[in-house]
């Protein structure tokens, strides 16, 4: 029997391991992350009207991670187990399609139409200031003649 025929396994209760109880832990979390981790999650369905069909496009994705133990060599109690998982979603934009022609129509952060601008400015002054600051602070040359 393989690995995974023994994940795959029924297991009875003298075989529920700290290790068998992480597996199905895991399984469990994925069946349940997994399937609500989507688009849809995020946006909702495509919508049709007047013509228009407007698709939700997102960033998902998810993560799991867990843990087994055993019992201790020449003691009564044994400790283990451990899981968790994770999902995220984003959503970065949508894509309309209008008389057969498909538009992708990304989602902007607002603090990027204003923090980028700002940034800017204040590099540009600050760089100018420096610039002048450094040709004043040079020792002029004399020029014979």
């Amino acid at each position: 029997m393989t690995h995974q025929d023994a994940l795959a396994a029924p297991a009875s209760n003298a075989e529920f391991t700290p290790a068998r109880a992480s597996v199905t832990l895991l399984e469990r979390l994925a069946e349940k992350l997994g399937g609500r981790a989507s688009v849809a999650a995020v946006f909702g369905e495509p919508v049709f009207r007047e013509g228009i069909t407007v698709v939700p496009v997102a960033r998902v994705g998810f993560g799991f991670g867990g843990g087994a133990g055993r019992e201790k060599a020449g003691e009564k109690d044994g400790e283990g187990g451990g899981g968790g998982g994770g999902a995220g979603a984003k959503p970065l934009g949508f894509i309309e399609i209008k008389d057969g022609a498909a538009t992708y129509k990304p989602i902007r952060d607002p603090w990027v139409d204003v923090a980028l601008p700002l940034a800017t400015l204040l590099i540009s002054t600050l760089g100018a200031k420096a610039v002048r600051a450094a040709v004043a602070a040079r020792p002029r040359r004399r020029t014979a003649g």
